[in-house]
């Protein structure tokens, strides 16, 4: 079944060395194989393994005619008029060549399947350990800002205190005392209580995934290589020098279409502009796909064309299709797992400093709560004595 999966087709020229014409025709694009068909005759003029391509060359025919050459063992094959353009073209095909998409074949179906009951309970421990983090931090963060609200009405009382100190100091001086004037001056500035703070600056997050992507923008002539990131928070597209395109942050992704087992569209909706749309094409999604499962269970769709390969990964009949979707469930949950637990230590090590914070604004409450007291069990005393 995974033979017959085409990623994709292009109408082109074809030269036929035996006729020494050229062909028009379409050249498909499979998960093992570089395919043309005639149109006139629907003869299957062309058919080789990716593992036996060589070398994949922009050329020119007949030094006018752009051209894209293959070099299959000892048989160099050209095609001409490549549509929607040579340069789309050569970069879907010059990465699935580069991938080597068969690398993967093989992968032990059996064993995952083994680990699969194991692997899905440690999962769900992480997950809950996870859950109850962040709602413990969430409580230390609640219970933060009310330790800062009580620092800051305890800043607040002592400059009372210090207005308190200097009017009873007035009221405490002859009234013939020529200096007591000086006495009043402006309320000194309460100085802020330096506090430990957690920098609300995020540690740099996980990586889930990064696979190398073709990557579509608008249309279909816009195509140029990058990469996909996946994050627990959402996902990210750069060009080949990690410049980021777009990132989608989790909240932001309206749907994830896939297409077929090796391409997906992922797309933001906008009321009165356009909408965010790319169209990702990859010779390693079939990694990626059950992690956007993970994370997109209710926004990702499987078109028509990947319906199958979904019951296929199901289906112990089906050899290759099956232990490739099964490396990627393998790989996916490992991702996983390390992306859960990388969140985890920032969860705790977040929690520790926001500990430590607490500890040092309890320790400067207990001060100034004492302070305070002091001061008023004294001004009070001096009250007494003017009354």
């Amino acid at each position: 079944m995974n033979e017959d999966i085409r990623i994709h087709s292009w109408p082109c020229s074809y030269y036929l060395d035996t006729s020494k014409q050229w062909v028009s025709g379409r050249l498909s694009l499979t998960p093992v194989a570089i395919k043309f068909t005639a149109d006139k005759t629907g003869e299957l003029l062309v058919n080789f393994h990716l593992s036996s391509i060589s070398e994949i060359k922009k050329e020119s025919s007949n030094l006018i005619f752009s051209s894209l050459t293959i070099l299959e063992k000892n048989t160099k094959h050209w095609f001409s008029s490549l549509q929607p353009s040579r340069n789309v073209v050569f970069n879907i095909l010059e990465h699935f060549w580069r991938e080597q998409l068969l690398s993967s074949e093989g992968a032990g179906a059996e064993a995952a399947a083994l680990q699969s009951t194991k692997g899905k309970e440690l999962t769900g421990l992480l997950t809950g350990s996870q859950k109850r983090l962040e709602d413990t931090a969430k409580v230390l963060h609640y219970q933060g800002e009310q330790f800062d609200n009580i620092m800051r009405g305890l800043n607040k009382i002592e400059g009372d205190m210090d207005v308190a100190d200097r009017l009873l100091t007035e009221l405490e001086s002859p009234s013939w005392w020529p200096f007591s004037s000086k006495l009043w001056k402006a309320p000194l500035e309460t100085k802020p209580k330096e506090t430990a703070t957690v920098s609300d600056s995020k540690n740099q997050e996980g990586i889930i995934i990064r696979i190398p992507v073709i990557i579509t923008h608008r249309t279909d002539s816009n195509v140029k290589p990058g990469k996909l990131t996946l994050f627990a928070s959402g996902l990210e597209i750069s060009d080949c020098n990690s410049q980021v395109i777009h990132r989608f942050e989790s909240k932001d992704v309206d749907d994830i279409r896939v297409h077929t087992p090796y391409e997906i569209s992922v797309r933001q909706r906008f009321i009165g502009k356009p909408d965010t749309s790319y169209r990702l094409l990859s010779a390693k999604m079939p990694e990626a796909i059950p992690i956007l499962e993970m994370q997109f269970s209710k926004k990702i769709q499987f078109l028509e064309d990947a319906l199958g390969f979904v019951g296929a990964r199901k289906s112990p009949q089906v050899d290759l299709g099956t232990s490739i979707w099964q490396a990627g469930m393998s790989q996916a949950k490992q991702f996983h797992l390390s992306a859960i637990l990388k969140k985890l230590k920032g969860l705790a090590l977040e929690t520790e400093a926001e500990l430590e914070r607490q500890d040092e604004a309890l320790d400067s409450i207990t001060t100034s709560v004492d302070r305070a007291t002091l001061n008023i069990d004294k001004q009070n005393r001096r009250i007494k004595k003017l009354t």
